[in-house]
Formats: C-alpha cells, sequence, structure tokens
C-alpha cells in the first residue's frame, strides 16, 4: 500500500511538472497563444454563424467574400482613407496639444488649480451630448469630425501625462538639485523620461477612443467613412459586407496600439528590465 502510494505521488507530481512545463512553453511562445485563441474564435463563430439567420448573423468565410467584393470595388479603400483623414488629423493634435496641457498643469500649480476643474468637467460629460452642439459650431464635414476626435482622444493624455509628472519621486529630484541641475536639465533628463511610460499609456488609450470617435463623428456628422459604410449595410441589412468596416475598425486599432507599444520600447526600453514575468 505505501509503494502504491508513493508511485501515485510521484505520477501526480510528474503530470503536474508536464503540465507546467506546457504552460511555460505557451509563455515563452505568446504569438503562438494568440494564433490559437484566434483560430479557436474563428471556428466556433463559422460553426454557430451558419446555424443562425443570415440576416442577422454572418460567418467569418462570408465576410471574407464580401471584403473581397468591397476591396475588388474599392469602396472599402475609399472608406478608409476618408475615415483615417479625420482621425489622423485628430489624434495628432491629441497627442501634441494633450502632452502640453498635461505637462504644464504638472509642473505649474497655479496652471494645475486653473485648469483642473475644467478638464474634470469636460472629461466627466458624455462626448456623444456634446456632438450636435460640435456639429452646429463646426459643419457637417472635416472639421467637424475632427473636432469630435479630439474631444474624446485628447483627454487620457492630458491626463496620463498629468500623472506621469505627478508620479517623479522626489529623491530623483533631488538628486538632480544636488548635482546642480538646472531646471531645464531636471526637466528633460528626469521629469520627462520618468512621464514617458504614462504618456505611452495616455496614447494607447487615445487610439482606441479616437477610432471610437472617428465612427461616432461619422455617424452623426456627413456618413463617409467606415462609419459610413456601417449605416449603409446595417440599413440594407447586408450583414455579411456590414461586418467588413466593424472588422477592419478592430485591426485599425489592434495595429495602431502595437505601433504605440513597439515606440514605447524604443523611447523607454529601461521599461523592459523593470517588467515582473508571473
Amino acid at each position: 500500500m505505501m509503494e502504491d502510494g508513493v508511485v501515485e505521488v510521484r505520477a501526480l507530481t510528474t503530470s503536474r511538472r508536464g503540465v507546467s512545463a506546457a504552460v511555460l512553453a505557451l509563455r515563452d511562445h505568446p504569438n503562438l497563444l494568440r494564433t490559437l485563441s484566434v483560430a479557436t474564435f474563428l471556428i466556433i463563430w463559422e460553426y454557430t454563424g451558419r446555424q443562425m439567420n443570415p440576416i442577422f448573423m454572418t460567418y467569418p468565410t462570408a465576410v471574407a467574400r464580401a471584403a473581397l467584393e468591397l476591396i475588388g470595388s474599392g469602396e472599402l479603400l475609399e472608406a478608409f482613407s476618408l475615415s483615417m483623414v479625420s482621425f489622423g488629423i485628430g489624434l495628432a493634435i491629441s497627442i501634441v496639444v494633450g502632452i502640453a496641457i498635461g505637462l504644464l498643469i504638472g509642473q505649474f500649480w497655479f496652471l494645475e488649480y486653473t485648469l483642473d476643474p475644467y478638464i474634470n468637467a469636460l472629461y466627466a460629460i458624455p462626448r456623444i451630448a456634446l456632438v450636435p452642439l460640435i456639429i452646429l459650431w463646426f459643419g457637417l464635414e472635416l472639421q467637424g469630425k475632427v473636432v469630435i476626435v479630439v474631444s474624446i482622444a485628447i483627454f487620457p493624455i492630458i491626463i496620463n501625462t498629468y500623472a506621469g509628472v505627478k508620479d517623479v519621486r522626489g529623491s530623483l529630484l533631488e538628486i538632480g538639485q544636488a548635482y546642480a541641475a538646472t531646471q531645464p536639465q531636471i526637466f528633460f533628463k528626469i521629469v520627462l523620461p520618468a512621464a514617458l511610460p504614462f504618456i505611452m499609456a495616455g496614447i494607447r488609450l487615445a487610439v482606441g477612443l479616437g477610432i471610437i470617435g472617428m465612427i461616432v463623428a461619422e455617424f452623426f456628422t456627413a456618413i463617409k467613412g467606415l462609419g459610413g459604410l456601417i449605416i449603409f449595410y446595417s440599413n440594407s441589412f447586408a450583414t455579411a459586407k456590414l461586418f467588413v468596416p466593424i472588422v477592419a475598425v478592430g485591426l485599425m486599432g489592434i495595429g495602431l496600439t502595437q505601433l504605440v507599444l513597439y515606440l514605447e520600447d524604443r523611447l523607454a526600453p529601461w521599461r523592459r528590465s523593470e517588467r515582473v514575468r508571473v
């Protein structure tokens, strides 16, 4: 009996070690895990989508055929280029102005106390409630779309930049002062590098919110771009074609987020050594 128990314990231990090794192997190959996850999702979607009414749900192969059709006609590329203009301009303005405001209110108490109530109030207001006012002031074309994107995307950058500046440890500032560093040197060599991960996190959030702002702008202003395709094909009950711009928007978000992560690793390489793998 004793020997049987020892054998069972050893077998259980060996099994657990095998499972742990498999988990570690998957962790060392994140792209493989992502691919398996996406493939599983697509298989489930393909099976369930074929069982449902095509007016209410479609499936990946039908979406792929619809995408090829829209690409072949040039409709998807034209809509994508129109959307990218308003999104690109709006995101660029959000990044530049958002970082500038965040750095200023983080560095100067007078600006912090003066602008803080307005930033918190505007951040709390649902942006959809401001869309009619924005349309009234800036019109239905590109200018109005850009303002809507900025109104949604700028606040995460402001707040994260401000938090990054305030998060700089006092000991680092004291070291700089001890070495007789000037205020500009302290800002560019201590404060800004320390705040950079916060700024990049704010930009990552702004990318997703900017895409939402782009689609919302196209829903409520001149119905063009990817948002216009969504409205058109939803009204036409062409479900497969409706999913094409939706999937395009999702892929756009994934690609831009990965680009921001790449830039963060390039601009702040020391962050990689600080990450603890669990």
